[in-house]
């Protein structure tokens, strides 16, 4: 590589350091890390139906299209990715939705991705994949892969592309699997020289490229000619000129200062009521109040429940009310901007995952004006199997004008049903399945 280590590692420093920058509002994001399982689920839905002869040939509307709205709503990184997805009817493109034969090669391309033990598996498939020449399908598929196994595969668009040839002096191109894996292989050496600063997860690596490609650090002449001096007087500017980008960064910040105020609501409000509470595992620590969320609550999931296959994504849900049998008679998710698709994932884990320990009141609480995009995701066509799922609309001005009513005055769920939605007509009792 013809830029120095030490140049470069400071970037990587600079990088970590920038607000405004992808590590600090994309890669530390704590709902990156929740939404990996609800896309895997998303994606073995996929694949079911393409084995089942249940895809369709329509994107809008399809399981394909909830998995990559979830991945699309991942912030700056992932902006866009469904694009590559969206059927092009006068190029009749990407060819998985009209031509069968290639629409079974790009399940067999997910399933052997999801099931893989080792990298060299995963390469495999994409050759496997390349080889079958579809039209239209490249490498913007890195991206499912990347929330299948984030260690062994980078995500994939035009300004990472375009950072990588910045840093390098590569001249990757769009569009073709060989140049993807090229570029890995690039990415895989950045990241070991690296590592202490970058991360294991290659969406570390990845999203500093992004940066560096969509131009928010300008670069050392590639002759090595403009001194560090220069570069660093240009980084100043950057940042100086980069102020609208922080003020999204700042909105991202008062998004999730909001979240954690709403799971302290409704931790406050289940003791009030007399119930244990359990807050999400990676948001315990989070200060809220004089102390932090977590204060007061379980330290451990109910036996049951920490025994089940489910359990490292029941620990991620927002808010469980639990009563002294250990049963969870409550749980919440608080879906402020995230996506719908991931929070109501994580609950059917919970509905489906034990037999008779499974809450009976699931309640996505989410701003005001997000009720039609609740009622949009039951929906769709990948939640026909879960519609006996008893969920409930909590919006936030319910819960903000009657919480202190409800914990004053009130026993047991009454006061919580009362100001929640239904999501739908909820029948008896929930069948074991999936998505």
């Amino acid at each position: 590589m013809e830029l120095g280590q030490t140049w470069t590692g400071e970037l990587i420093r600079h990088w970590r350091d920038d607000p405004g920058g992808t590590y600090r509002t994309w890669f530390l994001w704590e709902e990156r890390i929740k939404n990996f399982r609800s896309i895997r689920r998303g994606i073995q839905a996929v694949i079911d139906e393409i084995r089942a002869d249940r895809f369709g040939n329509a994107y809008r509307g399809s399981s394909l299209e909830t998995v990559l709205d979830s991945i699309a709503e991942q912030r700056q990184v992932f902006k866009g990715a469904d694009h590559a997805f969206m059927w092009k009817p006068k190029l009749r493109i990407p060819d998985i939705y009209e031509n069968r034969d290639n629409q079974v090669a790009f399940g067999r391309f997910l399933d052997v991705c999801l099931c893989c033990s080792g990298e060299g598996q995963v390469v495999s498939a994409i050759h496997a994949l390349d080889k079958a020449a579809i039209k239209g399908l490249g490498p913007a598929a890195a991206n499912l892969l990347y929330f299948l196994h984030p260690t062994w595969v980078p995500p994939f668009n035009t300004a990472i592309v375009k950072g990588y040839n910045a840093l390098t002096g590569a001249n990757v191109k769009l569009g073709r699997w060989d140049q993807y894996l090229a570029m890995r292989r690039g990415i895989l050496e950045i990241n070991a020289a690296h590592r202490s600063l970058l991360s294991n997860d290659l969406g570390a690596a990845a999203a500093f490229l992004f940066d560096v490609g969509s131009g928010r650090y300008p670069l050392l002449e590639r002759d090595g000619t403009a001194s560090l001096e220069r570069w660093r007087r240009d980084l100043d500017e950057v940042r100086a000129e980069s102020a609208a980008a922080s003020k999204a960064a700042q909105a991202a910040r008062e998004a999730d200062h909001t979240h954690t105020e709403i799971q302290g609501w409704i931790r406050d409000l289940g003791l009030a009521l007399g119930y244990r509470v359990w807050v999400a595992a990676n948001d315990g620590g989070r200060p809220f109040g004089v102390g932090r969320l977590s204060d007061g609550c379980m330290d451990r999931l109910p036996d049951p429940l920490g025994r089940s296959a489910s359990a490292d994504a029941i620990r991620l849900i927002d808010v469980l009310w639990v009563d002294p049998a250990d049963a969870v008679v409550a749980a919440f998710e608080v879906e402020h901007t995230t996506s719908i698709y991931s929070g109501i994932v994580r609950m059917l884990d919970l509905a489906l995952g034990i037999e008779g320990a499974a809450a009976r009141n699931f309640f996505l609480v989410a701003p005001d004006d997000r009720e039609a995009d609740v009622r949009a995701q039951f929906a769709r066509p990948a939640f026909s199997r879960v519609g006996e799922l008893d969920l409930r609309y909590l919006p936030y001005s319910e819960l903000r004008a009657h919480r202190e009513a409800i914990a004053r005055f009130g026993t047991g769920l009454k006061g919580v049903l009362a100001i929640a939605r239904p999501v739908q007509p909820a029948p008896a009792a929930v069948r074991t399945g999936t998505i």
